[in-house]
């Protein structure tokens, strides 16, 4: 059997981090690996070797010619999208993708895979810090930044980061099975899959100070998250009809007054469960989201990943520490 070619473009400025990570996964083979295992080529533009980030250096044998040859295509992140991805590196993924290879993008890679039209009408996803950008740049993309990754068939698209390593762990079990997917995953010493999705990872805004006059009433919202409050009940105390306090509302914040209260709990929920100083179960009546089957399903549903696991992956208390020679091992 021939390996299964990848073909791995590099740009000026590419996030050497999302280089490294297909390197490590498909790039090295590990004794008692399916044979063959993949045969990664790392490809560059013409001219003189590529600096990517961090003062790396990409010198490589390989052009972006060679993505029309691969079976299939990552497209490690850009460090820079605010302009538009470098044409030459479109033109050669989408050859790619008309010559049948799969084409993979790492995080903002997904610019580069908008930008060669590969993404209109499907499902995909990006680093959710850039959603924003990359929907209003391609429209015809369903883009859904909640989510760590994306496979479409033939197309397929990770978030942010820590997230390739996902995406990768998840093309490898598609390749291989199972069994090799998990192997590498603990010699990695990484999830073979992680629970929910970039929910649990984005920052909650700052709430804003609104200029209309529903500042007092949301300072006192705010302040009372843990009882039990409706509309009528926000209406009487604002002194306005249901009516009209929902279209303020709406102006001001542009939610719905229960929305707005749901998503305000849900943020006390996160900070109570970060400081690790109540129990799970009183978390849920402390920020309103009511007892424990309630407060799993309403957290759950804002953030992808029920309170425990929460807890245990962002709680200050539950950080591991480094001990000395110990925190460091053989490499994999």
């Amino acid at each position: 059997m021939k390996p299964h070619v990848i073909a791995l473009p590099v740009a000026p400025a590419a996030s050497i981090f999302g280089i490294a990570v297909p390197c490590e996964v498909f790039g090295r083979y590990r004794e008692g690996w399916p044979e063959p295992w993949y045969d990664l080529r790392i490809c560059a533009p013409p001219g003189p070797p590529v600096h990517v980030s961090n003062g790396f250096v990409a010198d490589t044998g390989y052009g972006y010619d060679e993505l029309a040859r691969a079976d299939t295509v990552i497209v490690p992140p850009l460090q820079e999208i605010r302009g538009e991805p470098p044409a030459e590196l479109v033109a050669a993924v989408k050859a790619a993708h008309r010559n049948g290879a799969r084409i993979v993008s790492l995080c903002t890679g997904a610019f580069v895979l908008a930008a060669a039209g590969l993404l209109d009408g499907r499902p995909a996803t990006t680093h959710w810090f850039h959603a924003a950008e990359l929907a209003r740049r391609h429209p015809a993309v369903n883009l859904d930044p909640g989510v760590l990754y994306v496979d479409d068939g033939d197309v397929l698209t990770s978030a942010g980061t820590a997230a390739g390593i996902d995406l990768c762990l998840h093309i490898v079990r598609s390749d291989h099975g199972a069994a090799v997917a998990n192997a590498l995953a603990r010699r990695l010493v990484a999830p073979a899959h992680r629970n929910g999705g970039q929910a649990q990872y984005i920052e909650a805004p700052a709430a804003g100070r609104p200029e209309a006059g529903l500042a007092p009433l949301l300072d006192w919202m705010r302040a009372h998250l843990d009882q039990p409050l409706t509309v009528a009940t926000l209406a009487r105390h604002a002194s306005l009809s249901e009516r009209t306090l929902i279209r303020q509302f709406r102006a001001t914040t542009g939610s719905t007054p229960l929305k707005w209260l749901n998503e305000q709990r849900v943020q006390r929920a996160r900070e109570l469960l970060e400081s690790g100083t109540l129990p799970i179960d009183q978390v849920g009546h402390a920020s309103g989201l009511g007892g424990p089957a309630n407060f799993r399903r309403h957290f759950a549903l804002a953030t992808g990943v029920n309170p425990s696991t929460y807890r245990r992956t962002f709680s200050s208390g539950s950080r591991p520490r480094a001990s000395g020679p110990r925190a460091s091992g053989p490499s994999a």
